[in-house]
């Protein structure tokens, strides 16, 4: 069994053992605040004077402030306990102590991270993280080791990391385009630019929506060079800005757009269907359309699948659609699967060759932080497999470690550190592997044709301290910059030290897988208990149908009837749960019938009964019911009573379905 003795100081602890170092940290820190709100200025004394408090209406004040702060720490109670080891259920857990002292004490001084002036101690902070994260999943920080440097920032979550990686995608893949019309209608023409090295205007329309995003910023950099030579005069330069900002995308919008470049089609966004529900409303915020919108099938495993994928790529590139992404799951939140990020790389250099391009984007909200567990301390580089599963039984598989091998190829990154990251809400992250992209998104953009070259490696870095115009977000909270880098400085992204914390998890993933095997054996008489597709990270799924029942109907009765014992219900106390879980559901038209037919034949469920008109709302059949369990808890395998939590919810698991059971044959 492992040793979690190493966790003790990391966590206030399911019983807040840590208190007394939590509580000294608070009080020192928010003394010093207020110190330091003293000491500016003393000379001015107080605003509010020694008598206040003696007042009547003061005294009102603080009374009903004490009544509306005690009703709300009342209600509160009600929260679902994510810090316990009893919690089984979403995405949540226990948060790391050193980033929650860094939130609630940075929150006291309440920076704005939209700018360093509004945020000159987390901005920086902040762009740190990003690099922090970079350096974790492989890509390039330091300017001395290649021109390509990435990049990255905190966001309110996954959601608008993903709408900005898109962002980012359509505003690079558009410009050369733009760059071309303005150019002709200015009359001015570029020469040797572009990967075939010939004059801007003997392009085509399909071959200058297909430059690479470093084909693209290298487009930028050289027009720059040879406008600047040209020696225009400032009123020839100012129009020339103006019309590539009134030739671009955004400047005339999609539908102007497209029926000037009647040549273009509007491009393809390419997901599995096991995506995240943030992708459907990305393309609709962006104007890209539903329609274009296109799910790849998934096999047994829930992992994209590649064949699919290239007939998918294949047509688009005939019928000559552009595809402006294929998107990569890194550990999907329903069912733990990690996409062949590998494969998906190579199909993309493969299309390179052949002169068309699309970005890869990986979806790692969830499974972003276990790249810590593949980086060495000491120089950062990627672990060998046998390093990587040392203590584990099955992580990480061959298809696993090859896909996590190439994360450092995709061109942008979503991570949560608020899931996987063990810090609060909210704290998102999006990273880019070439910073040079901000120029296309920034809300300054015509600046680029300036007379003086001005992209030296200083003032690379230095807007980005401005950091509002680079982002979808404006005013954003920089006590989550401040709590991402604490922790991140105090459990480096290393397989060491935060991966540490990722292995005890999948450790805990696979003792439930074999906990829940031999449940299975244990109640193969009374019911059947599978597991459709075994977890790749620290998730787990399962269903659980009586025995000799061929209805998918009363299986998924069935199955919430034992989910209402782990299930939250706010109308009754917390503490009469013993366990508290989560479900999915695998829906019918968002999973290929293939693969539904061999879930439900394990499941010994006749596939004709999974049907979407369903008239009885209790007999539901339009879906698979699993039940989910995220197993992201660090205090799974501790031992009381004899048992770890694990084994404890097992053993309760078995009772309630014996419960259910009995009670479905008296009423049958």
């Amino acid at each position: 069994m492992m040793d979690l003795n190493f966790l003790h100081p990391y966590f206030l602890g399911p019983k807040a053992e840590n208190l007394d170092c939590f509580e000294r940290f608070l009080l020192e820190f928010l003394r010093d605040h207020a110190y330091w709100r003293r000491n500016f200025h003393p000379g001015d004394g107080n605003v509010v004077p020694t008598s206040a408090p003696y007042r009547d209406a003061f005294q009102d004040f603080i009374a009903s402030m004490r009544k509306e702060l005690q009703e709300l720490s009342a209600e509160l109670k009600n929260a679902a306990p994510f810090y316990s080891p009893r919690y089984i259920g979403h995405m949540n857990s226990d948060l790391l102590m050193p980033g929650l002292l860094a939130e609630i004490m940075t929150m006291l001084y309440n920076p704005n991270n939209v700018a360093a002036e509004a945020g000159p101690a987390t901005v920086p902070r902040e762009l740190e993280v990003g690099w922090q994260l970079a350096r974790m999943f492989g890509y390039n920080t330091d300017p001395q080791k290649g021109s390509v440097v990435a990049w990255g920032h905190l966001t309110s979550g996954g959601t608008i990391a993903n709408y900005e990686g898109l962002w980012n995608f359509r505003e690079v893949k558009f410009y050369p385009i733009a760059l071309a019309t303005a150019a002709r209608v200015t009359g001015i023409d570029f020469e040797s630019v572009g990967p075939l090295r010939r004059r801007l205007s003997e392009y085509s329309s399909w071959e200058l929506v297909n430059f690479s995003i470093q084909d693209t910023v290298k487009l930028l950099e050289e027009s720059s060079k040879q406008v600047n030579a040209m020696a225009l005069s400032d009123g020839e330069l100012q129009r020339f800005r103006n019309q590539i900002d009134r030739e671009t995308l955004v400047g005339l919008g999609h539908a102007d757009f497209f029926a000037k470049h009647r040549e273009i089609r509007p491009p393809k966004v390419v997901v599995p269907i096991t995506a995240h529900y943030s992708w459907d409303k990305a393309v609709k915020v962006l104007g890209l359309g539903l329609n274009n919108l296109v799910l790849v099938k998934t096999d047994k495993t829930m992992r994209m699948r590649m064949d699919h994928l290239q007939e998918l790529l294949a047509g688009f590139e005939k019928d000559r659609v552009p595809v402006l992404a294929v998107v990569g799951v890194l550990g999907s939140t329903e069912f733990s699967s990690i996409d062949p990020i590998d494969q998906i790389i190579d199909l993309r250099d493969e299309a390179m060759d052949r002169g068309t391009y699309f970005g890869v984007h990986i979806d790692a909200a969830w499974g972003g932080y276990m790249c810590s567990l593949f980086r060495r301390e000491e120089t950062n580089q990627f672990c060998q497999r046998e390093e990587v599963g040392e203590d584990l039984k099955h992580f990480p598989s061959e298809d696993t470690y090859e896909a996590f091998k190439a994360v450092g190829e995709s061109d942008s990154i979503t991570v949560d550190p608020h899931k996987l990251g063990f810090l609060p809400y909210p704290c998102g992250a999006f990273v880019a592997r070439n910073m040079d992209v901000v120029d296309f998104i920034s809300q300054k953009a015509s600046y680029l044709y300036d007379i003086k070259d001005d992209r030296g490696t200083k003032n690379r870095y230095d807007k980005l301290l401005n950091l509002g115009q680079f982002i979808m977000e404006g005013s954003k909270p920089g006590a989550a910059a401040a709590a991402a880098y604490v922790s991140h400085r105090v459990i480096p992204l290393n397989k060491h030290h935060f991966g540490r914390i990722v292995k005890v998890t999948i450790k805990s993933c696979e003792y439930f897988y074999s906990k829940i095997n031999h449940l299975a054996y244990r109640m193969k008489k009374r019911v059947l208990i599978k597991i459709p597709f075994f977890p790749q990270t620290n998730i787990i799924c399962f269903a659980i149908n009586p025995k000799n029942n061929r209805h998918l109907a009363l299986m998924n009765f069935f199955g919430r009837k034992v989910f209402e014992k782990i299930k939250i219900n706010r109308f009754k106390p917390l503490q009469m749960k013993e366990f508290i879980g989560s479900y999915t559901s695998m829906v019918k038209g968002k999973i290929d019938d293939e693969l539904a037919s061999e879930v439900l034949a394990d499941l010994d469920i006749d596939p004709q009964t999974f049907q979407t008109d369903v008239i009885d709302p209790r007999r539901q059949a339009d879906h698979i019911f699993l039940f989910r369990h995220s197993l992201m808890s660090p205090w799974l395998l501790h031992r009381f009573e004899g048992k770890n939590y694990i084994d404890h919810y097992v053993a309760y698991l078995e009772r309630m379905i014996h419960e259910e059971l009995d009670a479905l044959g008296e009423s049958s």
